[in-house]
């Protein structure tokens, strides 16, 4: 069997490559994957698997009329708050390959925001015509059930991606604490100052490491380079390509602050305290399933000293998930593995 994987891969996000790993680690052994990636050449070299180009058109149309399924996967793919382009991309690819008769899976969506009618009515129209849906919050899910569509619901699947050791990792001093802050409206230079000085004396105060995570070059290394030269202690700036690897950075680290929604799952996957910083509303999500602390961006408090001892106050006294709560998402992911078995199995 054939499937194109269809989602935001080969575009330097550290997310979009955990969930296609994660989806790839999940398939089905029988199960032939062709992914449109941005960078066909570097997905090919990373996971081994086929792959074309996204923006082909008639590439892309050939090789889903060469294919059996088409699975969109995952993430936020069905929203708008951008631009309109998002979903009609994505949607037009569904809609073709329900048309070409292909089994098709919307694998761990997170749906929305869709402001726009139009959208609205696309998504409503290709979920409903998809062989089997899932879905990664009680949001989605919601949304799905006022549609009359039913999904299945289950953690982000990223829970249960296998994690790879960093080499180095071990011998940068300990503790170590992660931050992964990408570029938004709401984090002004004014914010991002703040959280800097915050960071400052934090350090100062903890003689830890500072490990910079950028996970996607284009939106977050910038901030990594300005933050890097004004921390008094020990830093260092990991740039890492492989989402397992990714992963396996927060199995060295006592405490992640971050902005990046795998960012968070993966650190609280290792048994990492988090303090999150939410641009959006798939991460604020996050932070009340998890009972998660953190600041949305505009709440960021002004005085550079309340969130420098914020973070100390977490850092001393703050909890991590225990093992148990761990395990139990890490299981109730693979539901994810197992819808994808259950359709792609059938005959």
């Amino acid at each position: 069997m054939r499937a194109v994987l269809c989602g935001y891969y080969g575009k330097g996000n550290g997310g979009d490559e955990a969930l296609l790993a994660t989806l790839l680690q999940m398939l089905p052994d029988h199960v032939t994957p062709i992914v449109l990636s941005g960078n066909p050449q570097e997905t090919r070299d990373r996971y081994h698997v086929e792959a074309c180009d996204r923006m082909g058109l008639f590439s892309v149309l050939q090789t889903l009329r060469k294919s059996d399924a088409f699975i969109w996967g995952g993430g936020s793919l069905m929203q708008d708050v951008t631009s309109a382009i998002s979903p009609l991309y994505y949607g037009g690819l569904m809609i073709a390959a329900q048309q070409l008769g292909l089994k098709t899976i919307a694998w761990a969506q997170g749906i929305g925001p869709l402001k726009r009618d139009m959208t609205q009515q696309l998504a409503r129209r290709t979920f409903k015509k998809c062989t089997a849906v899932s879905v990664r919050d009680r949001g989605s899910a919601a949304l799905l059930s006022k549609w009359g569509i039913s999904c299945t619901l289950a953690p982000d699947p990223v829970w249960a991606l296998e994690a790879s050791p960093v080499p180095g990792l071990w011998d940068l001093p300990a503790p170590r604490v992660a931050v992964t802050l990408r570029s938004h409206p709401e984090l002004t230079s004014t914010r991002l100052n703040n959280l800097t000085r915050a960071l400052v004396d934090f350090q100062k105060a903890t003689q830890t490491c500072i490990l910079l995570v950028p996970f996607q070059q284009s939106q977050d290394l910038a901030i990594a380079e300005a933050i890097a030269p004004q921390l008094p202690g020990v830093h260092k700036i990991l740039s890492l390509q492989d989402p397992k690897a990714l992963k396996g950075v927060f199995r060295g680290v006592e405490m992640a602050i971050g902005m990046r929604l795998h960012s968070l799952i993966m650190a609280a996957a290792e048994g990492c305290r988090c303090f999150a910083l939410s641009y959006d509303p798939k991460v604020s999500k996050l932070m009340a399933e998890l009972d998660m602390p953190g600041w949305n961006l505009t709440e960021i408090p002004d005085k550079y000293h309340v969130i420098y001892n914020t973070l100390l106050e977490h850092y001393a006294n703050g909890d991590s998930l225990t093992p148990d709560q761990i395990q139990s998402l890490v299981d109730r992911a693979t539901i994810h593995r197992d819808l994808l078995h259950q359709v792609l199995f059938a005959s």
